[in-house]
């Protein structure tokens, strides 16, 4: 039983079969079926924990499941069940260690649904990268650990779609099965390199970024792509044709994406601004299968885009009066501590944007003495003897 947590090259080296066991789970869809896991949940210290969503089949994203391995159970909640008393499971995953992969979105989602904040966790992905693992996904990892094949059409599924099949009950259980075993490994190897601690910020970290939840929407949410390089008829026309997706996108309760592409609202709104009449892009446009039933409406906001005057569009956030680019002398004092972060990195093995990314090397050449400030402890000592600050 044990050897199936050992790493799929040491089991290879000692002649064991190399197979994938699918674990067994329980469904906690009806009212009341909370009971065995909460009885579960008191009795440990740590859970493994995952979320599914329907972010790719609808307007506003929801938490549709969540996969819990407790001591050897895998339990899977549906969340959309009606009838579940959530605030009992929360009050509960609010004390434990939580093991995760790519804990970001998760805990960000899970914020929203609930105002649940995790007391710690260990995040297997922030550990793979710390490791400098080439390959960070959760289905590569087990994949590389355990020979375990995970079946990816899991990862594009419309988890709001009810009843949910055995099949993805069974990818929704594998997400969690392994990520004790797989922590156990990378705790090892990070312990070997000295930094488990890194890990420990990094968590911390994840925990106070995610627990603010999404960003909220903003008046200039619609200046995406090369909107900057529009500044007549084109930038109306995006703006009015950015505005008629998301109301479809709210009318037909589907990603904006799936209304249109951003490429294609860029394309019109250049087009507008090339001054290509009115006739010329309708003739153009064609929207797939919606476009008899969304067409009309697009005319309509492409008409109210062309007639309206830029000017009086919501304008970008002035720039902040204390903000000064940086100077010559600032500018290559940032390039030579990049230099000097590559170098570090790669003798590291690890991404130089996990030490500095390249908004926060600005900040440090402008102010070096707030090295610690900008950047997390195990971060700052890597930088604090480099060269281009050790002589700043």
């Amino acid at each position: 039983m044990i050897s199936r947590f050992l790493p799929l090259r040491v089991r290879r080296l000692l002649g064991v079969k190399v197979t994938s066991r699918t674990p067994t789970y329980q469904l906690l869809d009806q009212p009341g079926s909370l009971t065995p896991l909460l009885a579960a949940l008191d009795k440990v210290h740590e859970v493994s924990l995952d979320t599914e969503a329907d972010n790719m089949y609808h307007y506003k994203t929801r938490v549709c499941l969540m996969q819990f391995l407790v001591g050897q159970e895998v339990y899977l909640v549906d969340v959309l069940a009606p009838g579940l008393k959530l605030e009992p499971l929360f009050a509960r995953l609010a004390k434990k260690h939580l093991i995760m992969h790519g804990s970001d979105f998760d805990i960000r989602l899970l914020h929203d649904l609930n105002g649940f904040r995790p007391k710690s966790i260990f995040d297997t992905m922030l550990a793979a990268q710390l490791l400098g693992r080439p390959r960070i996904g959760l289905g590569s990892l087990l994949e590389d650990h355990f020979g375990v094949a995970v079946d990816k059409s899991g990862q594009k599924a419309n988890w709001s779609a009810r009843p949910i099949t055995p099949k993805l009950l069974k990818y929704a259980a594998l997400d969690v099965w392994y990520l004790p075993a797989l922590r156990d490994i990378l705790t090892k190897e990070l312990s070997k390199l000295h930094r488990l601690g890194w890990l420990e910020q990094q968590c911390q970290a994840q925990i106070e970024s995610g627990s603010t939840g999404f960003a909220p929407a903003t008046d200039i949410d619609w200046r995406i792509g090369r909107s900057e390089r529009l500044r007549g008829p084109g930038l109306s026309v995006l703006h009015a044709i950015w505005h008629w997706r998301e109301s479809q996108a709210q009318r037909l309760d589907t990603p904006p994406f799936k209304v249109c592409g951003n490429a294609l609202l860029i394309q019109i709104a250049e087009a507008a601004e090339a001054g290509d009449s009115e006739e010329s892009i309708l003739h153009r446009v064609n929207f797939g299968k919606r476009h008899e039933r969304i067409f009309p409406s697009f005319a309509t906001a492409l008409h109210e885009g062309l007639q309206r005057d830029p000017k009086s569009l919501p304008r970008r956030p002035g720039r902040d009066p204390n903000h000064v680019s940086l100077t010559q002398r600032e500018i290559e004092l940032q390039d030579r501590i990049k230099a000097d972060r590559d170098a570090v990195a790669q003798k590291l093995g690890i991404e130089a944007t996990l030490i500095a990314n390249r908004s926060v090397l600005a900040q440090i050449a402008r102010h070096p003495r707030k090295l610690d400030d900008l950047l997390l402890p195990w971060q700052a000592d890597l930088l604090r003897d480099v060269p281009s600050l050790k002589s700043d």
